[in-house]
């Protein structure tokens, strides 16, 4: 198992080097969430805070868990924000920028795990040895994380627009208000590839583009709808 950090190490993700898997924020969150059920009390409230971005077989797997899951705009200051509602709020974006907060003193063996933990919006240094102090009390091998469950075929893309601003959302960016229309066209479009298929747009907030995103169950699908 290796990590890689970025520049300012507030950020990390994991990856297995042969054969190449990566383990993004998504897995990251997914792993802490499994390491509170099994070891926290069995009253624990566990919020996992995501983005529209999340890939959908991550947030069925934390429903599966009984976490309370919740989705945001992009950006850590809006995630932040809202796993305070929490007694534990995790909160991970794909890039590995993330976080625990805990409202609830752990006891036992999460005891020393939560104090690893930086309450700042990032620190991935931090966050690397929770990781593997996470795996090391499930007692789980990189292949174990991976297993956990199968990400499911996304893309990314962007079309350049003259006025990005002509594209207005709700729902944490996951539903379109502005043009009309447009949300009607994008759910009849998702429907040919139901039931795991799902897509969203969005005005970047750096570029004078609009995001695409798209999900299905297979790349080929994911492609055709995006």
């Amino acid at each position: 198992l290796a990590a890689s950090l970025d520049g300012d190490a507030d950020r990390v993700v994991f990856f297995q080097p042969e054969p190449f898997h990566l383990l993004d924020g998504d897995r990251i969150a997914c792993l802490f969430a499994t390491l509170l059920r099994r070891l926290g009390p069995a009253h624990l409230q566990i919020g996992v805070v995501q983005t529209a971005y999340a890939n959908g077989a991550a947030t069925r797997y934390l429903q599966s868990l009984g976490a309370e899951v919740a989705c945001t705009p992009t950006g850590v200051k809006h995630l932040h924000k809202a796993a305070h509602d929490y007694a534990v709020g995790i909160y991970f974006e794909a890039n590995g920028h993330g976080t625990v907060l805990f409202r609830e003193t752990m006891t036992g063996q999460l005891s020393d795990w939560a104090r690893l933990f930086n309450p700042c919006v990032g620190d991935g240094i931090a966050d690397l040895l929770a990781v593997l102090e996470a795996l090391r009390l499930l007692g789980w091998s990189a292949s174990d994380w991976i297993a956990m469950y199968t990400d499911l075929p996304n893309v990314l893309r962007k079309v350049s627009v003259p006025r990005r601003g002509m594209i207005k959302t709700i729902d944490a960016d996951r539903q379109v208000v502005e043009p009309a229309g447009l949300q009607a066209e994008i759910d009849r479009l998702v429907g040919g590839y139901y039931p795991q298929a799902r897509a969203f747009v969005r005005a970047s907030g750096t570029e004078t583009v609009v995001r695409i995103y798209a999900e299905a169950a297979s790349i080929s699908d994911a492609n055709a709808l995006a």
